[in-house]
């Protein structure tokens, strides 16, 4: 076999004709037979191409005399031993002179053909001693093969790259200092018969070995294995085995061996790496994935108090306001900043808790006392949903040290989970009880429950179990963050256990009976951010006069925010609270402009402007759009104009942008 292909000038034929027709004829007729032919006007340029590179040669009695034919026997003479050029000699019939005869004689491998000869057999003699210089090609080729790998294993056995073992059936009879390196064994022992395969090989690879054997007496050599060798001190080396038979019948056999004991542990090493490597992307990536997702629901949750905030406080300011709009706008702003002073202090209690500046002001204390305290701030929001509150408290508990305000606020965060994700006319149970050196309390809730993948994630920063636009509870998923850090500054630990999703949850804090006093918490100032008022041009008003708009939006106050600003530019405004209540409205009448939230809980803002697009044109399908959500950033913006809203406005809404939008939308209508 080839290890490379011929080049073009190895396949050549050279042509030496008396004239020139004469060669050029003979040129054509032998590549229209598929030859690669060259013609030489005479034997000095004839000895330039062979040094090139040649297939064959096709010359005519005349040129034995020509000048040049010494020059032409030197080359020929001069060839490596693989080498013996055929040439083809075309020659009148006749006798021939005793100094044509020498001439031939030291051309050496001469085809003679009588001319005139058919056109027939001039092609296929050349055919044939092409073929048989391609043969020789082809020993030049095998001979260097065998070379180079003479060379090779000569310099392996010398430079003890690699082990070399001359053995037979029991033992080594021979081996370079590089196999001895690896075995663990001296010249001595190969030379006293000690170097047994008894003792290096262990039992368990004795198979190995034996169907090695057998392939090398089929084959001449076996496959490379991995194995290991048993040490003269017992340490076991790995290795790669290679063996060859010396003699046809096996009696005798070179093993080839290289030492793997570094690539393996290069190998292990690099496993290790990798594993790293991989458990730190991931670790990356869920960390930036549980930012990005912390930063919209973060966006979300601030926006959506601070729109009904800034809304009605600019509602209250315009003339024409009823008691009854004052006291629910005044009601609607309490409630909402409530709900975002305490998103506020979530964060900042986080705050202090990752820079280490939570100051706990340690006391002894009854921990019933900061139970029933947590229990009465739920309380109003259990009755709202018909949840019954049950505790169980033990008075021979005893006293706890720890901060009253912050172990109040534990056991707060606790309860307010449990009546959230409680559904109405369920139960939530307190228990406060002491267990050995611990005083536990526990609060179990009949509500939503955890999946079981998720309970190793419930106390992480930012992490919740549903962070998606449908999402039917808010929040940040800092609150349980929280209790675990406070609970463990207390020095004290909290764990939960449900039974799985639907079938509720237990939560409970174990406090030791003791703990260290850390100096008082150091109070730092707030300060509140403020916003400028954007009021509302007559002009726009008058844009949007007679407008049907129909406002999508789970929240209530959101919803009738967005109305009293419409309603007040003499726009026909309809509402809904669903994706559900919105289609229905919407098959029932037309619109003008559709206002629609984002996230709300079953099927979001997405889903319906992906539904309504897919009506036709006379049923509503090109109603102009507008995503009215408190998720605010670039993205989000790209993806609700790629779902098929036309516009993209974050909470808190300005009321004189709004109108804008919508006397925009209205117009392209």
């Amino acid at each position: 076999m080839f290890t490379k292909p011929l080049s073009e000038a190895e396949k050549r034929v050279l042509i030496v004709a008396p004239t020139a027709r004469d060669a050029e004829i003979t040129r054509v007729l032998l590549t229209q037979a598929g030859l690669n032919c060259l013609v030489c006007e005479n034997l000095l340029r004839l000895c330039r191409e062979i040094q090139a590179g040649v297939g064959a040669i096709l010359l005519t009695e005349e040129i034995l005399f020509a000048e040049g034919i010494n020059d032409l026997i030197a080359v020929l003479n001069a060839q490596p031993p693989w080498s013996d050029l055929p040439i083809v000699l075309m020659m009148r019939g006749g006798v021939q002179s005793p100094a044509a005869a020498r001439v031939l004689q030291s051309l050496n491998n001469v085809v003679l053909l009588e001319r005139p000869a058919p056109t027939r057999s001039v092609v296929s003699a050349v055919q044939a001693a092409v073929r048989a210089r391609t043969r020789q090609y082809q020993t030049r080729e095998q001979i260097e093969i065998i070379r180079r790998g003479e060379q090779r294993m000569t310099r392996l056995v010398e430079a003890n790259i690699m082990g070399v073992a001359f053995c037979n059936a029991d033992r080594v009879l021979e081996a370079n200092d590089a196999f001895l390196r690896i075995v663990g064994y001296s010249r001595r022992d190969v030379e006293a018969g000690d170097l047994t395969w008894q003792k290096l090989i262990p039992p368990e690879y004795l198979n190995v070995d034996h169907r090695s054997m057998i392939e090398a007496a089929g084959g001449g050599a076996s496959a490379p294995s991995e194995k290991e060798y048993l040490r003269k001190d017992g340490t076991r080396v790995p290795i790669l085995l290679g063996i060859a038979g010396l003699e046809e019948d096996m009696t005798q056999f070179v093993c080839l061996v290289q030492d793997l004991t570094r690539q393996k542990q290069a190998e292990s090493e690099r496993l290790n790496s990798l594993e790293s490597e991989r458990v730190a992307r991931a670790e990356a990536e869920r960390a930036s994935h549980m930012k990005d997702e912390f930063l919209a629901t973060l966006s979300h949750e601030l926006r959506t108090p601070l729109n009904a905030i800034l809304g009605w406080s600019q509602i209250l300011k315009g003339k024409g306001n009823s008691p009854e709009d004052v006291a629910e706008g005044l009601i609607v702003i309490e409630r909402n900043a409530r709900a975002q002073t305490q998103i506020i202090e979530d964060l900042l209690d986080m705050s202090r808790i990752i820079s280490g500046k939570v100051r706990l002001d340690v006391q002894q204390m009854d921990l019933a006392d900061a139970v029933r305290a947590a229990i009465e701030t739920v309380k109003p929001a259990a009755t709202t949903k018909e949840i019954r509150l049950q505790s169980v408290l033990d008075p021979l508990a005893h006293p706890v040290s720890g901060d009253p305000n912050r172990l109040q606020q534990v056991f707060w965060n606790l309860l307010s989970n449990s009546v959230k994700f409680t559904p109405k006319g369920g139960r939530v149970q307190v228990r406060l009880e002491r267990v050995n050196s611990h005083v536990e309390v526990s609060i179990t809730d009949t509500g939503q429950g955890i999946a079981a993948e998720f309970i190793p994630f419930v106390f992480d920063r930012f992490r919740q179990a549903d962070a998606s636009t449908t999402r039917r509870f808010g929040g940040l998923g800092l609150g349980l963050s929280i209790v675990k850090q406070l609970v463990e500054l207390h020095g004290g630990s909290v764990r939960v256990n449900s039974p799985g999703t639907g079938k509720g949850a237990t939560f409970a804090v174990a406090l030791p009976l003791t703990v260290i006093h850390p100096e008082p918490e150091t109070l730092t100032e707030r300060r509140h951010p403020q916003s400028r008022v954007l009021t509302v041009a007559p002009n726009a008003c008058v844009q949007i006069t007679g407008v049907k708009v129909l406002i999508v939006d789970d929240e209530h106050d959101a919803r009738a925010l967005v109305k009293r600003l419409l309603e007040e530019c003499d726009a026909l405004v309809t509402t809904a609270s669903s994706v559900s209540e919105a289609l229905k409205y919407i098959h029932q009448k037309p619109f003008d402009v559709l206002i629609s939230d984002i996230g709300m809980p079953g099927e979001d803002g997405y889903a319906l402007i992906k539904k309504i697009r897919a009506l036709s044109p006379e049923k509503g399908g090109t109603l102009p759009a507008l995503a009215l959500t408190a998720y605010a950033r670039s993205e989000d913006r790209v993806k609700s104009v790629v779902a098929g809203f036309q516009m993209h406005l974050a909470k808190p809404v300005e009321p004189g942008e709004l109108i804008a939008m919508v006397a925009s939308l209205a117009g392209q209508k």
